[in-house]
This record gives structure tokens, C-alpha cells and sequence, in this order.
């Protein structure tokens, strides 16, 4: 896939033929490309909205950093949006932001450099990504958190510990780079406030959490310090209480302090308006066709226009276009806005296109409200993961992204999707498991559902969930006998120091290791889930989105999940979404304005 601004080059078949895929999708870009021409007269003669400098099409990170930019820059602004709620998947995410050298860790005293980043980021993304993209994103971030805390509320705390997820590489940080929102006050917002996303999953009442908090809570029945981080929490949650103030944290903190630039800056944030085509002329674009009030409308750009509009990951077609299978648009927990308008819009106006088939992976359970994205469930020790053979197939404390992969990879051969997490009694006694408390219940609808499943032995179990009752055993005798040695010769869980991050100190030899001995056992359907695709519009090191020959479509950006991703196919650390997503709004912006 190209992924720079090198010419796409398509892989060959045996005898040098392109796949169908390929000539179908090069003769379907061509005609958007030629169409691309006609629509700028078709368009003009539509009712005009509005003309700005910059038009930014979705309020998530990367979105509204470009248009907080734009509008500092002495930039007419607007953004417009899909959704009747501004944040996007930002405002749903932990929001966890990966960015080098940033002054929030340097204050911190973290030892981070630019050369270690840069060998660390280059050792991690490869050759999928040019090295000008790599080094836009080092050089630009910490420019943008500085920005970003000059115009805005925010303010950022060091996620201290939450490891790079592959520290041993060059270049890498055991204790991390990533940093996350700090507590701010949703009255900021005024009435606003009643129009940001709400996040991915409720705080428990009273209490306010931190992204970092997360790994204690889920420790507090068996850990001293965990149950001190909840009571940290709750008293957070009653002095918040006490001076009348909404605390909003991670991804709502994320999207209400950068709305509140927007709002201090005059910056209107259009809701209900989506992107319906890109307004073309000359093969220049010079604004945004979309829907307001049920009618279609010109919004006109006298410079650009910034496209982050997100992923496609609840479009079913393109899924399936793109993405290998099994794949649906029901094991994601991306907004449920994102179908790809915004890259399809790029694409028929000339765009190239790169990492479609990739996305921000995760093993997901598929709940009967919505996937639960795993992160410590399947970390924690007292836990496995099996294939449909019942043999573990992959190290569970992985980062998340590898194994999804890992998951496609074998399926074809050694099917895994499903997958199945597998615990005992004791697990459940000690840990919490998504919301539900130690010892307590798990909702009768996880097992109707066929999310879950309990049983008195490990061959009910097996019966249950369709593996062999033989192999099960095995491989819990297996996994048993590897935990209390503390070393995974099988698969190196605890290898690395990432493995030991949503894990239990008090367990030893191996924090991420502990025997499956106490009736009954459990199992959790575990599904190839993802945070939203990656895959998107091609870029430059200035955000310029690229056609597939290298050259640059004048007038046309694009930031966060609508562009292809900076992280190629992997993923350097927490936050890799959302951290490239600002920074290369920010560096569009910039460049708009001609002072970069």
C-alpha cells in the first residue's frame, strides 16, 4: 500500500497481473477522479452556508486541534459535524496521548530525548511510514501540547509507569511517554456541555478516575495501594461535589477543553452537518458540500479544508471491502458516526489511500449493549486465552494491537475467532472485571447472550463453548505448571516490561502468571474488536493529502482516523491515536497558514 508520497504501487500476482481488487479499485478512482471535476459546477449552485478560511470537517482531536490552530493563526473558522454531539471518539477514548519529548514528561523528569524517540518510533513503524511523516510527528507534538495548554483549559498529567509498549527496543520508555487530561470542570462548557459524546463507559457515580487509575481499581480488593487509589478517586468525586463542579476526566476532559478553546476563540462548531462531497475547482478543493437542516448546502474554504471526520469502522461495505474477514461493524467501540464519509469524499476527489485493511485492534467480549474493549481482563494472572483447538495461541498481555493480529494471521489455519478467555472462581474473587466487583454476580444477559459461559469443571466448560475437553485440560495443566515456575516458555508473557502493566504485584514469581485451580471456571467470547480504523487518506508531512501518484490535491488535509496512519500497522504506546491525530491537525493548520 503506499503510504508515501511515492506512486501506490500494487502488489502483483504470480505472472506480474494485479489483483481484481486492484483494477477494480484503480478504475473506481479514476472515475471519482474524473467526476471530481464536474461536481465543483454542479455544487456552486447550491445554497451557500457560509465561507471561512478553513473549513474543518468533525469535532474530535484532531478536528478540533486544527481548528483551534487555524482560528490563533488569525484564521476564519468553522467545524462541521456529523454527529448532534461534538468529541467524536475522543470524547469516548481514555484518552491516553503518546508524544515524546512532550513538556508534561520532561517536567516529570522522564529521560526522554529526541534522538531515543526517534529510534524508538523508527524501530516500531519500520518502512511503512516515510521517515519526513515520523520525524513531522516527533518534531511537531510537543509544539502542540504547549499550544494546546496555552489556548485552552487543559492541562495534562504523566500517565507514570504505563510502559511504551515495546520498551525494549531501542529507544524505548519501561516507564512511558504517554500522558492524559487532567480534571477539568464541564460548567466551563455552559450549556454546551449537554452536547458533548458521552464516553465509552460511566464513571462510577461520585467518583472521579483517571485513565492511570484504571490498573489499581481493578486491583483494589486484593491490593493495599489499589484500594487506596479508590479512595482517592472518591474523594476526588465529594470535593468536586462540594464546590458544585462537573469533573470530567479522560476523553470527556479531552473534548471539553478543546471545545472551550473553540468557544474562546469564536470558533462555531456546526452540529447535525454532515460531509456530503468535497467542492471542487480547478482541481483545487475550496470547501465542503453537506446536510444542514435537511437541506444540502455550500460551506466555501478561501484556503482548505482539514478533513477529520474519523474512520470507517461502522461502515459495513468498506469493511468488507478492505478488511479481511471475520469483520462487522458490531465489535467496535469507535463513534458510531464514523463510515468513512470523509475518506470516501478524499478518495472521489482524487485521494490515495493507504492501510485500509489495518485498524487500532483490541480482543473485544461482545456484550449485548455494546464490545467491552479488554485491556487488564485478559492480563491479569489466573487468565488465558484459547483458540477453538483449546490451546493458548498468543502471549494475552501482548499489546492489544499484536494480538488481533495474531488472531487473523492463524485463523485461517488454526482458527481463533472466536477466541475465549478463560478464568477460575479465584480470578473472579480477587479482580474486578469490566464494572462488575469481585465476587459479585456477572448479568444474567452475558450468558444468554453467549458472551459467557460457567461451569463446575474445565470439561463442562469445554462442551460449552465447543472445544475439545481433552485439549482444554491440557493446556490449563500446561499454563499451570508454566505459572507457578513464573516463566512463559511457550509464549513469553511477563517477558517484556509492558506485559507487567494491568497485572497484580503481589503475585510472585511472575506478576502476569497464576494457576486456574478453583471451581467454577468462566469463559469470554473474545472477538477481533478495534478503537476505530487506520486506514485513510494518504499523507505528507504537512497533512496535505496525497493523490496516488505522489502529488499534492491543493487545498485538501486530513488528520486523525481519516488519514492513513502515521503508526503504520503498529502501534508505539498509549495514546498513538490520539497523539498523532493533534499533532498533524496542528501541523495542517500551520501550514494553511504558511508558518511552517
Amino acid at each position: 500500500m503506499a503510504t508515501s508520497a511515492e506512486p501506490a504501487r500494487p502488489t502483483l500476482l504470480p505472472g506480474g497481473r494485479p489483483s481484481r481488487r486492484q483494477v477494480l479499485g484503480t478504475t473506481a478512482a479514476t472515475g471519482l477522479a474524473l467526476a471530481a471535476g464536474t461536481r465543483g459546477a454542479a455544487a456552486a449552485d447550491l445554497p451557500l452556508l457560509g465561507t471561512y478560511d478553513v473549513v474543518v470537517i468533525g469535532s474530535g482531536a484532531a478536528g478540533m486541534t486544527a481548528a483551534l490552530t487555524a482560528a490563533k493563526q488569525g484564521l476564519t473558522t468553522v467545524v462541521l459535524e456529523k454527529a448532534p454531539t461534538f468529541g467524536g471518539s475522543a470524547a469516548r477514548s481514555g484518552a491516553g496521548i503518546w508524544i515524546p519529548n512532550n513538556p508534561v514528561i520532561l517536567a516529570a523528569g522522564v529521560p526522554d530525548t529526541p534522538a531515543k524517540a526517534a529510534a524508538y518510533l523508527a524501530a516500531v513503524v519500520g518502512s511503512d511510514v516515510p521517515a519526513a511523516r515520523q520525524q513531522a510527528f516527533l518534531a511537531h507534538g510537543p509544539a502542540m501540547i504547549s499550544f494546546v495548554m496555552a489556548n485552552s483549559p487543559l492541562r495534562f498529567r504523566w500517565m507514570e509507569g504505563y510502559s511504551d509498549y515495546y520498551p525494549e527496543l531501542t529507544g524505548g520508555l519501561p516507564n512511558g511517554r504517554s500522558i492524559e487530561p487532567d480534571q477539568l470542570d464541564g460548567k466551563l462548557l455552559g450549556a454546551e456541555l449537554a452536547h458533548l459524546n458521552p464516553p465509552y463507559m460511566q464513571v462510577p457515580t461520585g467518583m472521579v478516575v483517571f485513565s492511570a487509575d484504571y490498573k489499581w481499581l481493578a486491583l483494589a480488593a486484593v491490593s493495599v495501594k489499589g484500594a487506596a487509589v479508590a479512595a482517592e478517586c472518591l474523594a476526588r468525586g465529594t470535593k468536586a461535589a462540594a464546590l458544585g463542579q462537573t469533573p470530567l476526566t479522560m476523553g470527556q476532559s479531552l473534548a471539553a477543553g478543546l471545545r472551550k478553546g473553540l468557544l474562546d476563540a469564536g470558533v462555531p462548531v456546526w452540529l447535525n452537518t454532515p460531509l456530503t462531497d468535497l467542492y471542487v475547482e480547478s482541481g483545487k478543493v475550496t470547501g465542503a458540500v453537506v446536510t444542514r437542516d435537511g437541506a444540502s448546502g455550500l460551506v466555501r474554504a478561501r484556503r482548505a479544508v482539514v478533513v477529520g471526520s474519523g474512520g470507517f469502522e461502522h461502515n459495513a461495505a468498506m469493511r468488507a471491502q478492505y478488511q479481511q474477514q471475520p469483520i462487522g461493524t458490531d465489535w467496535t467501540v469507535g463513534a458510531k458516526e464514523n463510515t468513512g464519509d470523509g475518506i470516501r469524499a478524499g478518495q472521489a476527489a482524487g485521494a490515495a489511500l493507504g492501510l485500509m485493511e489495518d485498524a487500532w485492534w483490541g480482543p473485544a467480549i461482545p456484550l449485548p449493549d455494546q464490545p467491552y474493549f479488554c485491556l487488564a481482563e485478559r492480563t491479569l494472572p489466573g487468565g488465558l486465552l484459547i483458540n477453538q483447538a483449546g490451546a493458548r495461541f498468543v502471549n494475552e498481555a501482548a499489546p492489544y494491537s499484536d494480538v488481533v493480529h495474531t488472531m487473523y494471521e492463524r485463523n485461517p489455519t488454526a482458527p481463533d475467532i472466536p477466541a475465549w478467555l478463560i478464568v477460575d472462581q479465584n480470578y473472579r474473587n480477587r479482580y474486578l472485571f469490566k464494572d462488575v466487583a469481585p465476587t459479585f454476580v456477572l448479568p444474567d444477559d452475558w450468558y444468554t447472550s453467549g458472551a459467557a459461559y460457567k461451569a463446575w469443571t474445565l470439561d463442562a466448560l469445554a462442551t460449552a463453548v465447543g472445544v475439545p475437553s481433552a485439549a482444554l485440560r491440557a493446556t490449563v495443566n500446561r499454563f499451570n505448571s508454566l505459572a507457578l515456575t513464573g516463566t512463559d516458555t511457550d509464549f513469553h508473557r511477563g517477558d517484556s516490561a509492558y506485559d507487567h502493566y494491568y497485572t497484580d504485584p503481589s503475585v510472585l514469581p511472575n506478576s502476569c502468571l497464576a494457576p486456574l485451580w478453583l471451581p467454577p471456571y468462566y469463559a469470554f467470547r473474545i472477538v477481533p474488536g478495534d478503537l476505530g480504523t487506520k486506514g485513510g487518506m494518504v499523507t505528507d508531512a504537512r497533512a496535505r493529502v496525497l493523490r496516488p501518484d505522489g502529488t499534492v490535491i491543493p487545498g485538501l488535509y486530513a488528520a486523525g482516523n481519516a488519514s492513513s496512519a502515521v503508526m503504520g500497522h503498529s502501534y508505539a504506546g498509549a495514546g498513538s491515536t490520539i497523539g498523532p491525530a493533534m499533532t498533524f491537525g496542528y501541523i495542517a493548520a500551520l501550514d494553511i497558514a504558511g508558518v511552517l
